[in-house]
């Protein structure tokens, strides 16, 4: 709690407990709580200069009212019964916090610029602009986010990510008797580090990886028509897409994380991959099944760019892979690499 001036304290909205019980689970589950943390100046600089990460300071221009109010805020929010919150990425998270308790303390006074709010952003791109660097996890996180991180993010929804925070309410203005006054000055590198360097290589993307898995798919399905090699092949890449058809239910169904719901890469990682696997693992044709799976692939592929959601181009030749594969147990009498 704030009771003396001059005090050089770090206010952390983003920690959680370890030792929670059932961490893993709540996590999932999106019903962890998050925590309000304190501690000196000199101990967060020194975790942030271990870990080589920027830091910046810039002074708050609040009028001794509004300052004496964010204190009260805060200390509000230190109390053991609003310590914890349940956290959202998108709207209630360790940087929305610091944006609302502003906006608390300076009030209508507080003027975000004009015609920003018309700039069309959805929280996916957000998200997604840094992770250029790390197409893999670019990857990973586009195909478990939603089609509700496709709405567009107002100007202030921008700040749920600290660098958009900082960003944004430099841009802020405080009206002061009809003078523009910035919220924020003087900004000033308290850490600085050179940037990593990450080499970009197409050979090991996604898309380069999985288009060479289906090329592969696609030449043992042509080749190879033993009994024991395909239904090996198949298990194994059943079992694959049955564990991912497994998770799009959980994010879409069983989870509270409202940026996984409505999920619409479930229509190509659907249940039936799993009924499809139970199949082939207890020599049941299945043959319905099969055809099914391959019907609903092979209209996924055709209409996916006029559904509400953005996905990976990565994910089609998966699509392919599975359609190739669903195609050959299905019994076409048009398709040559169907089993005999």
């Amino acid at each position: 709690v704030i009771t003396e001036k001059n005090q050089d304290l770090v206010y952390n909205w983003g920690v959680f407990d370890f030792g929670t019980p059932n961490f893993a689970w709540k996590f999932a589950k999106g019903r962890l709580d998050y925590m309000l943390a304190v501690e000196n100046v000199k101990g967060f600089l020194q975790i942030y200069n271990y870990e080589k990460r920027h830091v910046y300071s810039q002074r708050l221009n609040l009028s001794k009212s509004e300052t004496a109010e964010l204190i009260t805020l805060i200390n509000e929010n230190l109390r053991p019964e609003n310590i914890k919150y349940r956290y959202d990425f998108f709207y209630d998270d360790c940087s929305t916090r610091i944006r609302d308790l502003i906006e608390k303390s300076v009030g209508e006074k507080l003027l975000y610029p004009p015609g920003e709010g018309a700039k069309s952003t959805s929280f996916r791109d957000m998200v997604g602009k840094y992770q250029d660097p790390f197409p893999w996890l670019k990857f990973g996180i586009d195909l478990i986010m939603g089609s509700t991180s496709d709405i567009d993010a107002s100007y202030r929804d921008r700040m749920f990510l600290p660098i958009d925070l900082q960003k944004e309410l430099s841009e802020t203005v405080i009206n002061r008797d009809g003078k523009m006054i910035p919220l924020l000055q003087n900004p000033d590198m308290i850490l600085d580090f050179d940037p990593p360097v990450i080499k970009q290589n197409i050979l090991v993307s996604p898309a380069f990886v999985f288009t060479a898995f289906l090329i592969i798919i696609l030449i043992l399905s042509a080749l190879i028509k033993e009994k024991k090699f395909i239904n090996t092949l198949d298990i194994a890449l059943y079992s694959l897409f049955s564990i991912l058809a497994g998770m799009m239910i959980f994010f879409n169904f069983f989870t509270d994380h409202q940026q996984m719901r409505w999920n619409l890469n479930v229509i190509w990682l659907n249940p039936a991959i799993i009924i499809c696997l139970i199949s082939i693992l207890f020599r049941s044709k299945g043959t319905f099944w099969f055809r099914l799976l391959f019907y609903i692939l092979l209209s996924f592929l055709i209409i996916h760019f006029l559904l509400p959601q953005s996905f990976d181009i990565a994910i089609i030749p998966l699509v392919l892979v599975l359609i190739i594969r669903s195609s050959v147990r299905a019994g076409f009498e048009w398709n040559p690499l169907s089993l005999k």
